[in-house]
């Protein structure tokens, strides 16, 4: 064990280095008395608080869990681990994945006897790990493979020019290489570790001992052919595949994993989905990705980005190849040198210049249809390439797809990968039988078997609360939803001084106007007629939107005597306008106008309502509320002041490694109201979760950082007072982080606080909500799924912390993923009961919809806010401030600069813009 892993409880002495020795004319410095005690109070790290009891409200209710539960009899025995390093035969070592599992299944095969018969765990990278060690601490084995193409290890094989006869190219792609393996004792990880993490004591042992467990099963997968992403096996079977349009497929599979419960060890089966690669010939993907419809209309410099790294097999030898890039000439054009039977007068093989095609076509005696005035594909390295013509070549399944899916891909993808409860649970069932674990010989010596029904577990359905609409009516939410049929807005807005702007959307905008100010009227929002609408002129519609959205402001500004209050924007396209961005940064961080987008399709009465309830909550009014806000009796929350937090980092999608990440807190305001919110938004570097502008020490910008700018806010509009209790909900963190959340971004926000008043010491309350993970529950015999408000704080839960699952919300669709709640840190004393309840209560004060929400409602504000300003980045030139070569993981320390976001003005940055 390292000494830094030491930290929390002092260093063992003798795991420090001799000090260095004292030149000989220092004289020492006379340590000032305060500045000797400084350092002496050394900083105690908080760790996640352990569960205090059960709650007990609600319903009971009878559910099953897709954990399947493990029973482990081999509790004395060790996991050893090794670490594994290959070399060529040469001494170079292997750096190329993919072609570890195969030199160690070759291991496996050739040296059962000096592995003294043993089975091994192979992560396929630099660990190994057996079940009681192997016969020596270091082994060394060399092992030759038979066909290793250059599919993944590419630029490893012997020399030779590309077009060398079939014979020829045959030996040097089927040539067989010899590697050296060198196995090295690293450590012994006692099994009874389990038992223990069961108990709740974990320790760096029982994650190691559970990661094994986890590597047993990718291995099991990766020898069934499996793709591997993390956790989840995915099988290459046409029946798992679903085309979502652009040449990609979403790909079922499973995802499995071991976990420690309050139950004991289970092992948690469901289903999982990933992008692929549409296999097949090349030219059919490209025409897909590209939407074209044939090979001469391709854009061959955007083919090149997209196929580089793929693999392919080429035909009629079946070789498996990564395409490393395109010829730069068609194919009938492209030349290269291939060498004659005859020779020169050095006795050298005379070289011939041939184009592919030519080759291919009358050396090869290989019909070519359409090739010809189409790229190659290259397969060779830069400084000499290996040229295939596209048609032989297709590519491999199960290759993944990582960057962002589009709108109509995204919706494809949820509509063909949605099961209903029923489903899902023979689906998994079906699963575990096929996967077959009983029989994998490594969970048998660690004695381990696998129950094969659902876990049973109770929840409780907690009560929907009480809601407030207008004319101090109250109203009772049923199955999680409710509507405001024959009702008013519990505090409408006056909508004055206000215009209609149209980007060229087809639409009869007169009467649009005239149902808005009918619709708004039933709901007690009066809205006058608007000042004008202002149509973008014909000649603008192809201009860009940066363009487009300047031209209408020059309109704007021309015809109204005044800055508007409101703006209602009707944009062309439904999804994704390129316009969104443009227009929402121009109102909101150039005029400060309060603005509603709507790209009006099907407009009905419904519709328009929930336009209304979006318009209502941007403008300072409020749709709905709790009664239990308006009496205000919400236990502990209602008695000092409290202000609620959510928080969230959104980041670019996987493939794109320079877009900045974008921080979002949104706060609550007006206490004893926790039902209105604002938002403070922020760049930070790429693919960094920690929010590193909670709090600014030293500000070289106007910024002073999130939390000083959202608790001046609660102040000025809760009456002069500072919070006494600061509620925290963090979004998308992994457990992996948590410590993280409480000793970085907690010892920013205590700053902040004590920045403002070094007295001022409010107490907190650290909540994660998680929604990407892999808990399922429920209803035995029935179709639905569990009912709103249920709540599961047992069995499937952690041995030692404070965690529970909810389902807020009515799942209408698929199987309802419940959210999982992690109660890191408690200095308020909450009970159970209450704190459940109160997380219930915020999925209901959500304005823009009349449902419970899956999560609480400020995580669900930051979430949009993220996005929202998100959105302002688009169109805009930071070359020069992007990190563009491949993220390598910046954290604020090192980082590129990140571009700024504009500030919101005054009038707005308020508001609950991002409704």
């Amino acid at each position: 064990m390292d000494s830094h892993e030491n930290d929390g409880n002092g260093v063992a002495a003798e795991a420090l280095p001799p000090p260095p020795p004292v030149p000989e004319n220092v004289v020492p410095i006379k340590a000032d008395t305060e500045q000797a005690l400084e350092p002496i109070k050394k900083k105690v790290l908080r760790v996640p608080m352990a569960r205090r009891g059960l709650a007990t409200k609600g319903q009971k209710i009878q559910l099953l869990t897709n954990h399947f539960k493990v029973n482990v009899s081999n509790v004395d025995g060790h996991f050893f681990h090794y670490s594994v390093a290959l070399f060529y035969e040469d001494g170079r070592p292997v750096d190329g994945k993919g072609v570890g599992r195969k030199v160690l299944d070759r291991v496996h095969e050739t040296y059962d006897s000096e592995l003294a018969g043993k089975e091994f765990a192979y992560d396929g990278e630099k660990s190994l790990f057996t079940v009681g060690a192997l016969p020596r601490n270091k082994l060394e084995f060399t092992v030759v493979l038979e066909d290793v193409t250059s599919s993944r290890n590419n630029g490893n094989t012997s020399p030779g020019s590309p077009g060398e006869k079939d014979r020829k190219r045959m030996r040097r792609q089927y040539q067989s290489k010899t590697f050296k393996v060198e196995l090295s004792f690293a450590a012994k990880i006692p099994m009874q570790a389990i038992a223990q993490a069961l108990r709740g004591q974990e320790s760096e042992n029982s994650q190691e001992a559970l990661r094994v467990l986890d590597i047993i099963l990718r291995q099991h997968a990766a020898k069934q052919g499996c793709l591997l992403v993390r956790q989840s096996f995915f099988h290459n079977d046409v029946k798992n595949f679903a085309d979502v349009g652009g040449g990609v497929l979403g790909c079922r599979g499973f995802h499995s994993s071991f976990r420690t419960s309050q139950g004991g060890l289970s092992l948690n089966i469901d289903v999982s989905t990933t992008m692929i690669i549409q296999p097949g010939p090349v030219v059919d993907f490209l025409i897909n990705n590209q939407n074209v419809k044939d090979p001469y209309s391709i854009d061959w410099a955007k083919a090149k980005r997209t196929l580089k790294n793929l693999r392919v097999k080429t035909s009629p030898t079946n070789t498996e190849y990564k395409i490393t890039g395109l010829s730069e000439k068609r194919c009938s054009e492209q030349m290269f040198s291939l060498k004659q039977k005859s020779k020169d007068e050095n006795g050298e093989a005379e070289l011939l210049e041939v184009t592919v095609y030519d080759y291919f076509v009358n050396y090869r005696k290989i019909e070519l249809r359409y090739s010809g005035d189409l790229p190659c594909i290259n397969v060779g390295r830069p400084k000499r390439p290996t040229y295939f013509p596209l048609e032989l070549c297709s590519l491999v399944s199960l290759q993944r797809y990582t960057k962002a899916l589009s709108t109509l891909q995204r919706s494809s993808l949820v509509e063909k990968s949605r099961q209903k409860p029923q489903e899902r649970m023979r689906v998994l069932s079906d699963a575990l039988k096929l996967n077959n674990y009983d029989a994998e010989p490594l969970l048998r010596s660690c004695g381990i078997s696998i129950n094969s029904s659902f876990t049973q577990v109770e929840g409780r359905v907690l009560p929907a609360p009480r809601l407030k609409v207008g004319n101090g009516e109250d109203f009772f939410p049923r199955n999680g939803r409710w509507n405001f049929n024959n009702k008013k807005l519990v505090d409408p807005t006056k909508i004055e001084k206000w215009a209609v702007v149209n980007f060229s959307a087809r639409c009869d905008i007169r009467n649009l106007v005239k149902d808005l100010i009918k619709c708004g009227g039933l709901k007690g929002i009066r809205i006058d007629e608007p000042f004008d609408c202002f149509e973008e002129s014909p000649q603008n519609r192809r201009a860009p939107p940066l363009v487009r959205v300047e031209k209408m402001f020059e309109n704007i500004q021309s015809k109204l005597p005044g800055a508007p209050q409101f703006l209602l924007c009707l944009l062309p396209e439904r999804k994704n306008s390129d316009l969104y961005g443009p227009w929402k940064r121009k109102c909101l961080a150039e005029y400060g106008i309060v603005t509603q987008c709507i790209a009006p399709t099907r407009v009905n009465d419904q519709y328009l309502t929930n336009v209304l309830l979006k318009i209502n909550a941007k403008l300072g009014g409020l749709n709905s509320m709790l009664a239990v806000e308006h009496t205000p009796s919400i236990p502990i929350v209602s008695k000092a002041p409290t202000i609620i937090l959510g928080m969230d980092v959104s980041h670019g999608s996987p493939g794109q490694s320079d877009i900045p990440s974008i921080a979002a807190v949104v706060s609550s305001r007006h206490w004893p109201l926790i039902s209105r919110y604002r938002a403070s938004v922020r760049t930070q570097s790429p693919k960094v979760e920690m929010i590193d502008s909670l709090f600014k020490k030293v500000s070289d910008t106007e910024d002073d950082g999130i939390m000083r700018e959202l608790l001046l806010d609660f102040y000025v509009s809760s009456a002069k007072r500072k919070p006494d209790q600061i509620i925290i909900f963090r979004d998308g963190v992994s457990e992996s982080q948590f410590n993280q959340v409480l000793n970085i971004e907690l010892d920013q926000i205590i700053e902040a606080c004590k920045f403002l008043d070094d007295k001022w010491c409010p107490k907190f309350l650290v909540i994660i909500a998680q929604k990407n993970h892999h808990t399922k529950f429920f209803q035995p015999g029935s179709p639905d799924n569990v009912p709103p408000g249920t709540v599961i704080d047992n069995k499937v839960c952690h041995p030692r912390n404070n965690d529970f699952y909810m389902c807020a919300h009515a799942g209408m669709i698929g199987t309802t993923r419940p959210t999982h709640y992690h109660v890191l840190y408690d200095e308020i004393g909450f009970t159970a009961d209450d704190l459940q309840e109160l997380v219930h209560s915020l999925s209901y004060v959500y304005q823009r919809s009349t449902t419970a929400i899956s999560v609480v409602a400020p995580i669900c504000y930051a979430h949009l806010a993220a996005t929202q300003v998100g959105q302002f980045m688009k169109f805009e030139d930071h070359s020069e401030t992007s990190s563009s070569h491949g993220g390598t993981g910046v954290t604020s320390a090192g980082a590129v600069p990140v571009p700024q976001l504009p500030k919101l003005q005054e009038n707005v940055c308020n508001s609950m813009f991002f409704c």
